[in-house]
């Protein structure tokens, strides 16, 4: 897709990390007008042979940009970068829109959105589905949430990073809907996890009964995929199990706020943060497949 057309928008790009710099990679080769600052400036290097230009703060991206795009590990670093010294709403007009691209719960969600309102900022919430691979390719899914008049802007963006844009309602939905996909994303691993244990115990082939899985109704092409790469050993990192973590903590966060139990997942949270503990926090979440196998040995 690379300069398939020129569009006169300017996008400040704050965090260029594992997701973040695929995604400003398709803005750049969008043709939009691509500022893009990291915390480390050697992240932004690749971006700029692309076509971006390199900012040296917030503050320097964000200046006079139409859309600032935030893609941030958490609540506390996003307030820093947005909202800190030298952070993005010193230099943002009146007017201008934030799409809050990272996934930081329902609180944060809040937080940010009444900070944004102070500040003359639309606000748009509006995390992602997808892990590496989609963000290079542009198949996210892109849950938005936020006011109407950002909505034509935003739209313009979200098409050069995704395959499907969910518009869900008022600024706070988006995040909800992460949470969810989320919390059915880990429970489906963990559920792998079971499977495969059970089977290596029962003495059977696991190879084979995620064969017969691939052609049941019952398999999940997910499913079935982190039942290959754990079996053949692969834990290259496409969703990493320290975020996979935090955003579970966040879903049971958000179920107890709405007086709600969720079980399954409540009871992976220790033996995956055992997993971090023992160095698996930046492989992928489907690493936990070996940590779970020495414990049942």
């Amino acid at each position: 897709m690379e300069n398939e057309r020129s569009d006169n928008l300017t996008i400040a790009f704050l965090g260029t990390g594992q997701m973040g710099t695929p995604m400003a990679s398709r803005l750049i080769a969008a043709g939009f007008n691509v500022r893009v600052w990291n915390r480390s400036m050697e992240r932004v290097e690749g971006l700029v042979q692309l076509g971006g230009i390199a900012a040296s703060t917030p503050a320097a991206a964000a200046s006079g940009a139409d859309l600032v795009i935030t893609m941030l590990p958490d609540g506390p670093t996003i307030e820093t970068v947005i909202d800190g010294e030298n952070g993005a709403f010193a230099t943002m007009t009146s007017g201008a829109i934030w799409l809050q691209m990272g996934t930081v719960g329902i609180e944060w969600t809040a937080r940010l959105d009444v900070r944004s309102i102070q500040a003359g900022v639309l606000f748009v919430d509006a995390p992602v589905s997808g892990s590496v691979a989609p963000a290079t390719t542009g198949e996210l899914l892109i849950l938005a949430s936020g006011p109407l008049a950002a909505q034509p802007a935003a739209t313009r963006a979200f098409d050069a990073m995704g395959r499907h844009t969910f518009w869900l309602g008022a600024a706070g939905a988006g995040s909800r809907a992460k949470l969810i996909l989320n919390n059915w994303l880990v429970d489906l691993v963990e559920m792998v996890v079971e499977t495969l244990k059970i089977t290596e115990a029962l003495g059977l082939d696991p190879r084979v009964i995620v064969d017969i899985l691939a052609d049941a109704p019952i398999g999940s092409p997910y499913a079935v995929s982190k039942a290959r790469s754990m079996l053949e050993g692969d834990f290259s990192t496409s969703f990493a199990l320290k975020h996979a973590v935090k955003d579970a903590v966040l879903a049971l966060d958000a179920a107890k706020s709405v007086d709600l139990e969720l079980g399954l997942t409540a009871s992976l949270i220790s033996s995956w943060q055992r997993a971090i503990d023992n160095g698996a926090g930046d492989l992928d979440l489907s690493a936990v497949y070996r940590f779970a196998s020495a414990e049942a040995k």
